[in-house]
């Protein structure tokens, strides 16, 4: 049986493969677990006697079949967590992460999936990420960013890159919400600002910073 800081590790290899990282470097790891390298550099090691993940010294960190099948399950339990939260509970979706954080460790697969039944089965997240079905299958973001979009041009958010309670806490405040449809009216290349209009909204101003941290999608 695996620890907790174990499945975390995996998890975040997961999450920075996903990504589309062509290296998972032990840096990275670092950073998206806020630990220390040379603490990384540890667990590898285990991970890696236990075949888990595949690490060369200078190349980066890959998860082995039998680490991808773990790391799935535990997203999957997280995010199914994450929609009994705020669909049964009614937590709002910036208070729900770290909530998930300690519920994804329980190990039982037959709670997750009765949990996945009550809740019709659900394909996304809260924050419009996808939760992987029983048997490891999870369609992806195209990774459309808002920023990217053209004035004149509408879209629909998917999700969400930066799941911090700040930035959640920020969308709500302007009821900015996963579905919500948003057109483009102007855009500023001084600071890569823009002007938006969005659903049931009056006209925002949105940074650089916004607009590059929302999935959407052309409509």
């Amino acid at each position: 049986m695996l620890s907790q800081s174990e499945e975390n590790y995996l998890k975040a290899i997961f999450s920075i493969e996903l990504s589309n990282a062509k290296t998972v470097s032990t840096t990275l790891i670092a950073k998206n677990l806020s630990t220390k390298a040379s603490s990384v550099t540890d667990m590898i090691k285990k991970l890696a006697d236990k075949n888990l993940v595949n690490y060369e010294k200078y190349k980066g960190v890959k998860l082995t079949s039998e680490g991808k099948e773990i790391a799935l399950n535990i997203v999957r339990s997280h995010r199914i967590w994450e929609v009994f939260l705020v669909d049964k509970l009614n937590y709002n979706w910036d208070e729900v992460h770290d909530l998930a954080e300690q519920l994804e460790h329980i190990k039982s697969t037959t709670l997750i999936d009765k949990l996945d039944k009550l809740l019709g089965f659900p394909k996304h997240d809260p924050h419009g990420d996808p939760i992987p079905d029983k048997n490891g299958k999870i369609e992806h973001h195209k990774d459309i960013m808002l920023s990217s979009i053209s004035i004149g041009e509408t879209c629909v958010i998917l999700g969400i890159k930066d799941s911090s309670t700040e930035f959640l806490q920020f969308l709500d405040k302007h009821t900015l919400q996963i579905n919500s449809k948003i057109t483009i009216l102007d855009k500023f290349d001084f600071d890569n600002s823009m002007t938006v209009q969005f659903t049931n909204g009056n006209p925002l101003i949105l940074s650089e910073k916004v607009s590059s941290n929302i999935f959407v999608n052309k409509i």
